[in-house]
């Protein structure tokens, strides 16, 4: 089936294989960039149900012009091998503008602009990472906060920043909280 999303990924995807370590670059709008971090028409319905499709989670990076998190979490975190590959193999990551104005159309099919959007789901500062379902199914009827199933946010050290998206993928806020699961990973783990 001939989607807007397979005709963009496919222009946009051709030539690339695998995870090679990818260098953050400064886009024109002030935000870091990867070049995989997932090319979007911002219907987060559409997002959601295609990084499903692919076997993937779908989650929201935060991000904003001249935040020195971000850049740590780009030039340090993302540009750590294992980190990004198991983020690439795993995750769809939508980078958002914390101030930006690019409509956004919501589960529930609101569309608002990127600052407007944070601010229904009351993200406060940058980075911040929205991790949500591996469906759709009921979020319309939820919450904003309630659509989520986890959230990272600022930046914490290295280890636990893949530890949430080990945390997300493994669909352990099912059975426990974060600080809790995190206690018993291994050091290396």
């Amino acid at each position: 089936m001939l989607t807007r999303r397979s005709i963009l990924a496919t222009g946009l995807a051709a030539g690339l294989t695998g995870p090679a370590q990818a260098r953050a670059t400064l886009g024109e709008d002030g935000l870091y960039k990867l070049d995989w971090y997932l090319e979007s028409f911002l219907d987060l319905g559409e997002d959601l149900a295609a990084a499903t499709a692919g076997g993937k989670r779908f989650a929201i990076l935060w991000g904003l012009k001249g935040c020195p998190a971000c850049r740590r979490m780009h030039e340090v975190h993302l540009a750590d091998p294992k980190t990004e590959a198991y983020l690439r193999e795993n995750f769809e990551i939508l980078h958002l503008n914390i101030l930006g104005q690019r409509p956004v159309t919501d589960f529930d099919g609101s569309k608002l602009g990127e600052k407007a959007f944070a601010a229904r789901y009351a993200i406060a500062g940058t980075p911040s990472i929205q991790f949500f379902p591996e469906a759709a199914d009921g979020l319309a009827a939820r919450a904003p906060g309630a659509r989520e199933v986890a959230r990272m946010p600022g930046l914490p050290d290295p280890r636990e920043f893949l530890a949430m998206f080990r945390f997300v993928r493994e669909n352990a806020y099912q059975r426990e909280a974060f600080a809790d699961w995190l206690q018993r990973m291994p050091v290396g783990g």
